[in-house]
């Protein structure tokens, strides 16, 4: 299946993506910008059911490597 015909439907979506995060940051007013991207964060976040916890399982499995390189905990 040929990826093109789907190019300008991506195109006008990332437009719109585009165009609604402008008018959010513009409603935002003086919201400090942290308090802005952790709201946006959350939001992608509660639309992607699943992928905290993917992220969360990325982060366990990075952090034990470490701890496993170091020779801080054993290999099951």
């Amino acid at each position: 299946m040929d990826a093109a015909p789907d190019a300008p439907l991506q195109d006008a979506a990332w437009n719109d993506v585009q165009r609604l995060l402008r008018r959010a940051a513009k409603l935002a007013g003086e919201v400090d910008s942290d308090t802005f991207m952790q709201a946006a964060w959350q939001a992608y976040l509660d639309e992607r059911p699943g992928l905290r916890e993917a992220l969360e399982d990325k982060e366990l499995r990075t952090q034990l490597k470490k701890l496993r390189k170091k020779g801080l905990i054993g290999q099951a």
